[in-house]
């Protein structure tokens, strides 16, 4: 087993699925690999479970029972991970918008002292590529909105490639973290914040997806922008 397992949630990526696992293991340093499915109906799981017979021992897959949201996912995977004793854990999407590469410097980061470090699309100005103006806004101005409330100066709080040292993931309570989209990937980086953990930002370029459906909604949006308030309330309140 290696230090580091990368986990990536699936819905519908029959499309992404095999060529990012095996970017995943082309790397020079080597990662093992947690899919975590909800059922796809598309056959993303049975593409993982082909894969495993070339990759046995290193690509691991969960199913669960059906479509729960990417925060629950990573939850599940967290958790497998914490159990089986890794200590650097990541998170990536699987639509190649986080570079596999940029894995690396994620877990140099860790290893170099950080306890978490996150792939950040704006710590050096603006690096997104194949978004629409108004996606670029609403997402660099929620990081705003989200230094503004909570007093996190993260400049990409709603990233969602990140590095966790395993004693981060072990300090919070992962049953009660309820969210599913961009407020998972905030309430995850307020926690360690407030619970006095080092936290850096790793530059990275993010590219669009190519192939697949994007996940986000007008629900996701809103949970966090209301869940940002809710999250300073139970601080202010001693209740994260």
């Amino acid at each position: 087993m290696n230090q580091g397992i990368v986990v990536i949630p699936t819905y519908n990526e029959a499309e992404n699925i095999e060529a990012i696992v095996r970017a995943v293991f082309a790397l020079d340093t080597a990662f093992d690999l947690l899919i975590v499915d909800d059922s796809s109906p598309d056959g993303t799981a049975a593409i993982v479970k082909k894969l495993q017979h070339e990759f046995e021992g290193r690509l691991h897959i969960e199913v669960r029972a059906g479509k729960a949201g990417l925060g629950t996912a990573y939850v599940h995977g967290f958790k497998w991970a914490i159990s089986r004793k890794y200590e650097y854990i990541f998170e990536m999407d699987a639509d190649f918008s986080h570079n596999p590469a940029d894995l690396e410097n994620l877990f140099t980061a860790c290893a170099n002292g950080a306890d978490v470090a996150i792939g950040s699309r704006y710590s050096t100005g603006v690096n997104v590529v194949n978004w629409p103006l108004s996606r670029v806004l609403l997402s660099y101005f929620a990081s705003v909105y989200v230094r503004m409330i909570t007093g996190m100066q993260i400049m990409d709080a709603t990233a969602g490639f990140i590095c966790y040292k395993r004693k981060v993931l072990e300090s919070v309570n992962l049953d009660n973290i309820k969210f599913v989209g961009y407020a998972f990937q905030i309430e995850m980086k307020y926690r360690a914040y407030v619970n006095g953990f080092n936290i850096v930002e790793v530059p990275i370029i993010f590219t669009d997806r190519t192939k697949g459906e994007s996940k986000m909604s007008d629900a996701i949006i809103k949970e966090a922008i209301f869940g940002v308030v809710s999250l300073r309330m139970k601080k202010m309140l001693n209740r994260l």
